[in-house]
């Protein structure tokens, strides 16, 4: 009566969602401020003044038609100017609004992109590991396979991995740098062997190799060497980009994907763009929030109390006896479960209402996914709790 797939896809949910919608029915019993809520990536820091005063401005000073009306399907031709030129003056590019397509968010961006380039059931998609659980809903949704490569010890691309997974039915390799759940930014030298890597196989299979960049989190770094700008080191690259992390617009859906003139057969690549975000009923991006990132493309977030988050918590974990890479940028941690179990971590946390994400669900069970994008207050009450938890799995050995 119904497609077997989607009604899998609709009753196993996101195990990220359920946690929170636990927290949720836990927040009504107990008082929201007695839940320790590290599950969700929703940002606590609101939207910068920039967004709130032109919204206010649109609305006062122009006619709803003007900001609620459709706009062409790739976008508002003046929103995607601006976003090429704020582009060209910080990765010293020269696109054109021809190069980017506006989108509901990052997660339409990767659907878009993959029902764009996926041509039948044979088509793989490498994805480092650990990596976002969408992502695997995302590839088999759109009829690829997911083909997973497990990270080295130290988080970043494991490059002699990705080579012994690539086939001739690779079609893309997809990265997410800083990385969710680690934070992990790829450094460049890491990012260099796998161009190399890419333009190696490509000769050798003789067709394009897309390199998919998912960057809602590239504008949230703690260290100096920021994120590589893919598409300067690697011609066939797509960019999924979101401003709801950047921005603290997650509800909003708001986004684009790059298409780089250097993309081969870039004027195919981009009309299946356009035609993949037809078939998925993509008809334009939101109107208002297209003319909100026109006047806001520039603006930076204000990361500061990721920082001190940040900060708090691999100062004292680390003390504990907890292993944990030090988040480079995003907002997450990824915290190694001292008996290398993270759904049993995660389910002794609930007994002291805090709450984390097994690491199975992003490829590595030994893990515990922890979101800092909250109130500094929470940070410093998990830590009497971590302490009780790691002195658990001390007494039992």
């Amino acid at each position: 009566m119904v497609s077997k797939k989607m009604l899998d896809l609709g009753t196993k949910r996101s195990v990220i969602r359920d946690i929170f919608e636990y927290g949720n029915k836990l927040a009504q019993k107990i008082g929201a401020e007695n839940v320790l809520d590290f599950s969700l990536g929703n940002p606590s820091t609101p939207a910068p003044a920039e967004v709130e005063n032109i919204i206010k401005e649109m609305v006062t000073n122009l006619s709803p038609k003007e900001y609620n009306s459709y706009t062409s399907s790739p976008g508002d031709r003046e929103v995607r100017i601006a976003v090429s030129n704020n582009l060209n003056t910080r990765f010293k590019t020269d696109y054109t609004e021809k190069n980017i397509f506006m989108t509901c968010g990052a997660a339409a961006s990767l659907n878009i992109i993959f029902k764009a380039i996926i041509e039948s059931e044979n088509d793989e998609i490498i994805v480092n590991t650990p990596y976002f659980p969408e992502y695997k809903v995302f590839i088999e949704g759109q009829g690829a396979k997911f083909v997973t490569v497990k990270c080295n010890k130290d988080l970043l691309l494991d490059i002699e991995a990705i080579e012994n997974k690539i086939s001739i039915n690779t079609k893309a390799v997809l990265i997410n740098s800083p990385n969710n759940p680690s934070g992990v930014i790829y450094p460049k030298e890491n990012i260099g062997e796998l161009v190399k890597l890419l333009n190696r196989n490509q000769k050798e299979y003789n067709h394009p190799i897309f390199l998919i960049s998912d960057e809602p989190y590239r504008e949230l770094v703690f260290i100096d060497e920021h994120p590589t700008f893919l598409p300067n080191v690697y011609d066939n690259t797509l960019v999924a980009y979101s401003w709801s992390k950047s921005l603290s617009l997650p509800g909003e859906r708001i986004g684009y994907i790059l298409v780089p003139d250097k993309v081969k057969e870039y004027e195919n690549v981009f009309a299946a763009i356009s035609g993949a975000a037809r078939v998925l009923g993509y008809v334009c991006a939101p109107s208002m929030f297209q003319k909100v990132i026109k006047h806001c493309v520039s603006v930076e977030p204000d990361i500061s109390v990721y920082r001190i988050n940040r900060n708090i918590l691999f100062k004292e974990l680390p003390e504990m006896g907890y292993k944990a890479a030090n988040p480079d940028g995003a907002f997450y941690m990824f915290i190694k479960s001292p008996n290398d179990d993270g759904y049993d971590f995660c389910e002794r946390a609930k007994k002291y209402n805090m709450l984390l994400v097994p690491g199975e669900g992003f490829g590595m069970k030994e893990y515990v996914r922890l979101s800092f994008c909250v109130e500094t207050e929470k940070i410093e009450k998990s830590i009497d709790i971590f302490k009780k938890l790691i002195s658990e799995y001390t007494g039992e050995r």
